[in-house]
């Protein structure tokens, strides 16, 4: 079974055609930096490697790459949209509607693009995803895998927030959690690697989108994002954490409109609004200049993931590993040594050596002092959706 996924993100696409259930990759690709001048797509097969930079406007217009890519008649991997059997769908936000993979249709859509305004950034990307490849691939099943599931299990006790009960019973309004399914794949892997089903793990999912999860016995019990993909940690362009109070006071007193506020908190904040750049890459080239706007970012970031793990550690009562995961968390050693720096009292320690290997496979960049196991995996969300899908399907 062919399987194609499209994994929607804020800024980026990335896709992975596979054959199920052997999980042999037939090719793999990304697009990046979407509504840049510069963005960047890539595609490789067992053959080819391709990497093209160039102006793609938007989301629809990077999935209208992306098939051109798969059916071009000489670096290709399909001669029609048929032999495509389904296609996996990440979707970011599911409310209390959707706890597992769902087949889609109208329905389906017509609640996703309901949940929007709590995922604005990524619940239309997914949907227009879904549409499109609707239209391209109308052969194939369309599934929708959802981010929010995974986080299910967290108890009422840190889901609800302190209002009156009705927004909880009767609204839904909740924490509901978010990179799921990265969450879940990377910590099933740190399962596996340390041989501990009752591990105590703290995964740091680290994008554009930024994520801090607790997970005990292999179940999510607490989560840095809430009711939307816009609390927590320090993102790309959100702001994380704020005091709601200072939404108030730019709107009464600052004169700001809701929507201008709520596009200043998702679109404009983040590392973008402290430096000008949304690109980690570029931030820490800039640091490195000695840009102080950037030096504080990256501290001010790293601070706001050691007070996660600090809290996470009371709430589970200890801890066995810390997971670095996605682009940020794989890719940057410099976040993982600000983050790790001067966390002895937990018993964390990075090797600085180990830190700066780049390597593709999971490994340890701690100390052989270290009690706690700093662990880097490269998530395969991909590769997941593909599992549930092909489960779904059989």
């Amino acid at each position: 079974m062919n399987i194609l996924i499209i994994n929607s993100g804020s800024s980026s696409i990335k896709y992975q055609l596979l054959e199920m259930p052997s999980a042999k990759v037939i090719c793999t690709g990304m697009i990046e930096r979407i509504g840049s001048t510069e963005s960047i797509s890539t595609f490789k097969s067992q053959d080819y490697k391709i990497e093209n930079i160039s102006e793609i406007t938007d989301h629809k217009e990077g999935i209208e790459r992306i098939t051109a890519l798969l059916l071009d008649s000489e670096k290709g991997v399909l001669e029609c949209t048929e032999e495509v059997d389904a296609i996996g769908h990440r979707v970011v936000h599911g409310g209390s509607e959707f706890t597992e993979t769902t087949l889609i249709d109208n329905e389906v859509k017509n609640k996703i693009k309901l949940f929007s305004p709590l995922a604005p950034l990524h619940n239309p990307a997914n949907l227009l995803g879904i549409e499109m490849a609707e239209e391209i691939f109308n052969y194939a099943k369309q599934i929708a895998v959802f981010d929010t599931a995974f986080h299910g299990t967290v108890p009422v006790k840190a889901k609800k927030y302190a209002i009156p009960n009705e927004f909880y019973n009767e609204k839904g309004i909740q924490g509901y959690g978010f990179h799921g399914t990265s969450h879940k794949y990377v910590s099933e892997k740190a399962t596996e690697y340390l041989q501990k089903k009752n591990a105590k793990l703290i995964s740091i999912h680290l994008g554009n989108g930024c994520s801090i999860t607790a997970i005990k016995d292999g179940k999510s019990i607490d989560h840095s994002m809430g009711f939307a993909p816009s609390n927590g940690l320090v993102m790309g362009t959100r702001s994380g954490d704020i005091d709601h109070a200072i939404i108030f006071y730019m709107v009464n007193t600052l004169g700001y409109s809701l929507d201008e506020v709520n596009e200043l908190l998702n679109k404009k904040s983040g590392m973008l609004g402290l430096t000008g750049f949304n690109d980690l890459r570029d931030i820490e080239s800039e640091a490195g200049k000695g840009n102080t706007n950037c030096i504080l970012a990256l501290e001010m970031n790293a601070y706001r993931i050691k007070k996660y793990i600090g809290a996470y550690i009371a709430a589970m009562n200890g801890l066995d590993a810390i997971i670095f995961t996605a682009g940020i968390g794989e890719n940057s050693s410099l976040m993982r040594q600000l983050v790790c720096n001067k966390m002895d009292y937990f018993n964390i320690h990075l090797d600085d050596s180990k830190n700066d290997l780049i390597l593709s496979t999971i490994r340890e960049v701690n100390s052989i002092d270290s009690q706690v196991k700093i662990l880097v995996i490269p998530t395969n969300e991909e590769l997941e959706i593909a599992k549930q899908v092909f489960n779904l399907l059989n």
